[in-house]
């Protein structure tokens, strides 16, 4: 789900760059690049992917 997140958030910054359109200093591409490039190092870091069985089934 993280790993979406970031791939949505990558997207809309990579339109805002390539269509160069202006928005305020809070909503950048910048910005939501490097919100996108957090969440995808949350997920490479096992955030969000669920439950772990710590237990063994017989």
């Amino acid at each position: 789900m993280v790993a979406i997140v970031s791939a949505v958030l990558l997207f809309i910054a990579f339109l805002i760059n390539a269509a160069d359109i202006s928005t305020n200093d809070t909503f950048t591409s910048t910005n939501l690049m490097l919100l996108g490039l957090t969440a995808l190092a949350l997920h490479v870091a096992g955030v969000g992917s669920g439950w772990a069985v710590r237990g063994r089934r017989r």
